[in-house]
């Protein structure tokens, strides 16, 4: 296992390449080795190589060939008239703390590859010959990105395609430029996990879309924070697939625009569409197509949603489908749905236990005051709920930024934010299905159950101290009380 050392500033090529006091000067030099399991290639801290990088061996699960840095400094920085990194028939490969700018063609590219890890990446202004995916992975295995960031580039910020095992954790895309680009597309690939990243296609030159997913099998979109383009998610012709706790919001520009949508590219089976904050937008879950071709779609579970802010209707159904539409909260100035006649006689897209929610009746609480020995918070009960049994507390919303608030997560040593936070409570259902959860580590919301069987319906909850303490709830009088994990503090 030998690692390799390269400074474009204080190298030379006849170096031995193997300490940081010989280093080689460039990529030629990499290439001209055989590089073996184990192997590293480190690159100096604030070096700038002007060429595309090219991998020709693998690594073993134990042992990797890893491309990397050393030293203090910036990030080393690949340029490259074609791709920066590129790389077909390789495996274990890990690429990880360096920057990739300015290329002609993608800044990752891997054909035919498995157990490839890109990690804590930063990628600027690629695809400037206008080839898609600025990491563009295709036909393999087990691809996992993690902690990079994407931004300004042209086409799609990341293309995925027939890989088995796709992991995507706390990325950052914004603005893949085009008109028929997306912050993330994925096609005909299975076991793919796409959780708490940040994508945001607001100021993208005509983007198509955010999320995009054609048939995929066994996927699970989790806690991601979603902004902007024609569409949210659009999740076609799939197979067993979870899309959960995400906030989507911002989505416009066409009469179709959705949050989530199911679109025509084949048969759809299997979706559980819960616990997800949907705002700011046109329609909200589209079961629907743009052409006439008939596909299955069935087993769609749509539930414990919270609707805001939409011009048009929080579910449309226009398509043959089969599934149900319930225990759902939706803001008193959006549709709630709208379903073919044909649909709703042939009873297979049943409607049931939404709740209402009266724009208004909210109290906000100052950080300052949550983080006080006296903090209180006043709840406002909905005149759709029957009883303090069916109250869910949740953090929808609040006046800070999403996008610094969702990336920076500035918690002060109190546990809180200095932002302000809005508190609204919702309908038993939702928080039975999702469980007891908090959004912020150890930092929590201390309800007494007991307290709180005040009035019924329509009245005021007198104020109830929240401290930084585990949650908990009354056996004697259990509260079904949750936060929405995703833009709890802000």
């Amino acid at each position: 296992m030998t690692v390799y050392y390269v400074n474009s500033a204080t190298g030379s090529n006849s170096n031995t390449g193997t300490s940081e006091d010989s280093p080689f000067a460039s990529f030629w030099a990499v290439e001209n080795l055989k590089l073996q399991p184990g192997d590293s290639v480190l690159l100096a801290a604030g070096s700038v190589f002007n060429d595309q990088l090219d991998l020709k061996y693998s690594g073993t699960v134990d042992a990797p060939i890893t491309i990397g840095s050393y030293g203090i400094g910036d990030a080393p920085v690949i340029h490259s008239p074609g791709d920066g990194i590129h790389s077909l028939y390789t495996s274990n490969i890990v690429i990880e703390n360096i920057k990739i700018t300015d290329t002609g063609g993608a800044a990752i590219y891997g054909g035919y590859v498995s157990n490839w890890t890109i990690n804590n990446v930063e990628v600027d202004h690629t695809g400037l010959a206008g080839k898609a995916g600025s990491i563009s992975i295709r036909t393999g295995s087990n691809i996992t990105i993690e902690n990079s960031t994407i931004n300004d580039v042209n086409g799609d910020g990341m293309w995925i395609e027939k890989i088995n095992g796709v992991t995507l954790l706390n990325n950052t895309v914004t603005n893949a430029h085009g008109t028929t680009a997306d912050a993330v597309q994925i096609n005909d690939s299975s076991n793919i996990v796409i959780s708490g990243n940040y994508l945001d296609q607001t100021g993208a030159v005509t983007p198509k879309g955010v999320l995009t997913l054609i048939r995929p099998v066994d996927a699970v979109i989790e806690g991601n924070t979603i902004i902007g383009g024609g569409f949210g998610i659009s999740a076609q012709a799939g197979t067993n697939i979870a899309i959960q706790d995400n906030d989507i919001s911002g989505y416009g520009g066409y009469s179709w625009s959705y949050a989530i949508g199911l679109g025509d590219s084949g048969d759809t089976r299997n979706y559980d569409i819960s616990g997800n904050y949907i705002h700011d937008g046109v329609w909200g879950v589209a079961v629907s197509s743009a052409g006439t071709t008939t596909y299955v779609r069935e087993g769609i579970d749509i539930s414990g949603n919270l609707f805001d802010d939409l011009t048009q209707a929080a579910l449309k159904v226009d398509r043959p489908a089969s599934g149900s539409f319930h225990d759902n909260f939706i803001a008193s100035d959006v549709t709630p749905y709208s379903i073919s006649p044909s649909i709703i006689a042939a009873g297979t897209f049943p409607v049931s236990d939404n709740t209402i929610i009266e724009e208004g009746p909210t109290t906000l609480a100052s950080a300052d005051g949550l983080a006080a020995a006296d903090a209180s918070v006043s709840l406002v009960s909905d005149t759709g709920l029957t009883s303090h049994n069916d109250l869910k507390l949740a953090a929808d919303k609040i006046a800070a930024d999403k996008a610094g608030a969702h990336h920076d997560n500035p918690i002060w040593e109190t546990g809180v934010s200095d932002e302000t936070l809005l508190l609204r409570h919702f309908g038993k259902a939702a928080a039975e299905k999702h469980g007891l959860t908090l959004g912020n580590g150890d930092h929590g919301v201390t309800i007494e159950a007991a307290d709180l069987a005040g009035p019924e319906n329509g009245s005021e909850i007198s104020h109830h101290e929240i401290a930084p303490q585990p949650l908990h709830h009354s056996e004697a009088d259990p509260l079904i009380v949750s936060m929405l994990q995703h833009g709890v503090l802000h």
